[in-house]
C-alpha cells in the first residue's frame, strides 16, 4: 500500500476505516494528550506553521483550507492571524465537532466539513494556501493526497505540510525512538483511553517517508520551490511548496 497500514488492515478501505473510527474514539481527549506527550511543543510547531505562510495570510481576500483539521488548533492559529477566509475539513465527525465548538468559544466563523482529504468536494484552483498538520501521514495514498491538495490550490498557491518525521541515527534519535515505542503508547492510551491509537502513532511515523523523502514526493507531484524545516531535532519537519 502507498499510505498508512494500520495493524490487522490489508486493504486500502480498512485502513482508510480504521483511522476513522480511531480518531473517532480518541476526540475527546486529543488536546490533552498532543498537549502532554509533546510536552507542549504541539503548540510551538503550529506557531512555526503560521508564521512561516503570514505572507499569504496577509493577502487581502486569501482564501485558506485547513486539511484534516482536527479539533481545529491550526485553524485557530491561521485564523487569529489574519483576516483571510479561512475553513476547515476532517473524515472525523466528532473530531468536527470538536473543532466547532472550540472555534465558537473563541468567536471565529470558520467553515467546517466533512470529506475525505483524497477526494475533496472543492472546485479546482480554490484555494490561496492549504495547510496540514499532522494528517499527511494518516492518509491510505501519501501521493493521492499531495495530488488533490496540488489540485485545489490556485496557481502560485503555497501548501504548509507539518508532519512527524524521523531524526535519524543520532543520539537524539535514539531517545526519541525509545520514547516513542515504549513510553508514549502508555501515556497516550491512559490519557486517551485507547492504547492502540498511541501503538498506531510510532509505527506510522516509522513508515512515513523521511524530510527528504517527502520533498521528492512533492517535487514529483509538480510542487516548485519545495523546502523542510526541521524542528525539535528533526522530530517533526514543516514542507513547503508552491504550485
Amino acid at each position: 500500500m502507498k499510505g498508512t497500514t494500520p495493524a490487522g488492515t490489508s486493504t486500502q478501505q480498512e485502513a482508510s476505516h480504521w483511522v476513522r473510527e480511531m480518531f473517532g474514539r480518541i476526540a475527546p481527549r486529543y488536546d490533552l494528550a498532543n498537549h502532554v506527550l509533546s510536552l507542549n511543543l504541539d503548540r510551538r510547531w503550529r506557531s512555526a506553521t503560521v508564521k512561516r505562510v503570514q505572507h499569504i495570510l496577509r493577502q487581502p481576500g486569501a482564501r485558506v483550507l485547513d486539511l484534516c483539521c482536527g479539533t481545529g488548533d491550526l485553524l485557530i492559529g491561521l485564523r487569529s492571524k489574519s483576516a483571510a477566509s479561512v475553513m476547515g475539513s476532517d473524515f472525523s465527525h466528532p473530531m468536527l465537532i470538536a473543532a466547532s465548538e472550540k472555534t465558537a468559544r473563541r468567536g471565529f466563523m470558520c467553515p467546517l466539513f466533512e470529506a475525505d482529504a483524497l477526494v475533496l468536494p472543492l472546485s479546482d484552483g480554490s484555494f490561496d494556501l492549504i495547510t496540514i498538520a499532522f494528517g499527511l501521514r494518516n492518509l491510505v495514498d501519501y501521493q493521492a493526497g499531495l495530488a488533490e491538495m496540488y489540485r485545489v490550490l490556485k496557481p502560485s498557491g503555497m501548501v504548509a505540510i507539518l508532519e512527524f518525521s524521523q531524526p535519524g541515527d543520532t543520539l537524539f534519535g535514539k531517545l526519541y525512538g525509545f520514547y516513542s515505542r515504549n513510553i508514549l503508547p502508555v501515556i497516550g492510551g491512559a490519557l486517551s483511553g485507547s492504547r492502540d491509537a498511541y501503538t498506531y502513532l510510532p509505527e506510522s511515523i516509522g513508515k512515513f517517508p523521511s524530510a527528504g523523502g517527502l520533498a521528492d514526493q512533492m517535487r514529483n507531484g509538480g510542487f516548485q520551490a519545495v523546502e523542510f524545516i526541521r524542528l525539535t531535532g528533526g522530530a517533526v519537519a514543516l514542507h513547503l511548496g508552491t504550485k
